[in-house]
């Protein structure tokens, strides 16, 4: 029994290498037959049921009258380019052209491809799943009369929202461009940011139903081939009917998937996805979010901003520690006030300890209760400040705390260390950067209180003992999660973990496997300005 369960557990929790993507449930559906020929007449009796569908018939006069055909979707095209550069151009500007001469049913779409047609994004396709998806992603097809094959017209222009300042990830000193729900707009954000030819981004499409593109970006000589081809195999494993957000893949992708810790990096700034990039990492762009995953990540990466780098070395080293120790007050001040107050009074000095034992006089709760009252209560109101609207959340958010803190101090029910204590865990845990992480911080203060709060110290140090334990064995696509702690490298733990280096010390990339370029393009320029006389 205790084998089968570890033997569960183990299926449930850990990759083995080379296994597929766990399968995820699908719904029933009825799937078109999208192997016929490539017609006019299949394309409308696939899509003729939908009123958005716009099918336009008309006649382009050549050596003969040849019947065409315009299929697109309404809503997803542009009409200006679908009526000057398409029906206008084919109906009112090619007449009298010489191609029109020699025009027939049997070589119109290869006159119309070669002659007539004033698009830079145009392709012939023979496939009727090619078509169909084409037209569904907001281009357009051209039939000729009853002939096979068609013609697809780049079209696409549907409303979007412009670029704006990440919400989640603001700064003081940076760009202030942040990526959008359209991929080919954040494609182009991320193609100004590295402007070379060893950007490649290989396009690809997950989900039976959705179909929705996915890129995946990386630089040619600094990525790690064995990460690329890991990832890429992952992704085209993955089977299920919809992505209508990063966060699907991210759940599929990752290594060990029952772990609290993020395992994929996410971001939707586009000067922190180039940087990663070239470290050698590789981003996953999904059409329909500006959230960008990054893999392989690392602990390090979920507690640094891109700020980190525009500040000089000096005001990022006061920067990361001030965020070091918010993250470690966040995860162990309420658990060590429980195991101090429940077990270990003798280490608090006795004008300490008296001021507790007084402020607790009348409590008539255990205190690992009262955390645990004060934590639920907090996360409530931070997740009713979240979902309101802005102007009501903030509000609620502020009003709630000290209405509800002031009241139960009054009433008795908490003490107010307690209090205290909950508020500037609360304010610490605000200065991770992550938001995944800060979510994880905050799930593992429970148990960790429930241990302090039982066994004191002992439980305490137990339950951080197999937080670590865990950090050490997690992997993501076989880069140790602990990294540059471990295994340890003294240069990549100095460069850039507790502070950074002054970038005229940065001469090396972080070191991933498969990487053979590990040093940076600048240190050339830092050894072409030392050869300089002074």
């Amino acid at each position: 029994m205790l084998k089968r369960l570890i033997r569960l557990v183990k299926t449930l929790t850990v990759r083995r290498k080379g296994a597929a993507i766990r399968p995820v449930p699908k719904a029933t559906v009825t799937t078109h037959n999208l192997k016929g020929p490539c017609t006019f007449v299949a394309v409308h009796e696939l899509l003729s049921q939908s009123f958005d569908m716009l099918f336009r018939d008309f006649i382009i006069e050549g050596k003969t009258a040849v019947k065409a055909y315009l299929v697109c979707v309404d809503g997803m095209v542009s009409k200006e380019l679908v009526n000057d550069f398409v029906l206008k151009t084919l109906m009112v500007q090619s007449l009298g052209k010489p191609a029109l001469a020699k025009l027939t049913p049997e070589t119109a779409r290869e006159t119309v491809y070669s002659f007539l047609l004033a698009n830079n994004e145009v392709r012939k396709e023979d496939s009727l799943a090619g078509t169909v998806d084409s037209i569904l992603s907001g281009d357009s097809a051209l039939f000729f009369a009853d002939r096979p094959g068609a013609i697809i017209i780049g079209t696409r222009g549907w409303e979007q929202r412009g670029i704006n300042e990440p919400t989640t990830e603001s700064v003081i000193r940076g760009p202030r461009e942040g990526f959008s729900e359209t991929l080919r707009i954040n494609t182009s954000l991320l193609r100004r940011k590295i402007k070379s030819p060893d950007l490649v981004m290989k396009p690809l499409k997950i989900g039976e139903l959705t179909r929705t593109d996915i890129v995946i970006a990386y630089v040619s000589g600094i990525a790690s081939k064995p990460i690329l081809q890991e990832l890429e195999n992952r992704l085209r494993a993955i089977k299920i009917d919809g992505v209508l957000e990063s966060g699907y893949i991210e759940e599929l992708i990752e290594d060990v998937p029952c772990s609290p810790f993020p395992q994929v990096y996410h971001t939707e700034r586009p000067d922190g996805v180039a940087a990663n990039l070239l470290e050698g990492r590789i981003a996953v762009l999904v059409d329909g979010t500006p959230i960008v995953l990054i893999v392989p990540a690392q602990l390090v990466q979920f507690l640094q901003m891109s700020e980190d780098y525009y500040e000089r070395s000096y005001a990022a080293l006061l920067i990361r520690l001030v965020r070091l120790s918010g993250v470690a007050a966040s995860l162990l001040l309420p658990s060590l006030y429980v195991a101090v107050t429940t077990f270990h009074q003798e280490m608090l000095p006795t004008a300490l300890a008296l001021s507790i034992a007084s402020g607790r006089e009348g409590v008539p709760v255990p205190a690992l209760v009262e955390a645990l009252v004060m934590e639920f209560t907090l996360e409530v109101l931070r997740e009713a400040g979240i979902r309101l609207p802005k102007t009501v959340g903030q509000a609620i958010s502020i009003v709630g705390a000290l209405v509800i803190g002031d009241a139960a101090v009054k009433a008795g029910l908490v003490s107010p260390l307690m209090v205290i204590v909950v508020a500037f865990t609360a304010i610490a845990s605000f200065t991770i950067p992550a938001y995944n992480l800060g979510i994880t911080i905050r799930l593992l203060r429970f148990p960790l209180m429930l241990l302090a709060g039982t066994l004191g110290f002992f439980g305490l140090s137990l339950g951080y003992y197999l937080i670590v334990l865990h950090l050490c064995c997690l992997r993501s696509f076989g880069i140790p999660y602990l990294g540059p702690f471990g295994p340890g490298n003294l240069y990549d733990l100095l460069k850039d973990t507790f502070f950074r280096a002054p970038w005229w010390a940065l001469r090396t990339r972080p070191r991933l496997p498969g990487k053979k370029d590990r040093a940076f393009s600048s240190s050339g320029s830092i050894k072409a300005l030392e050869d300089e006389p002074s």
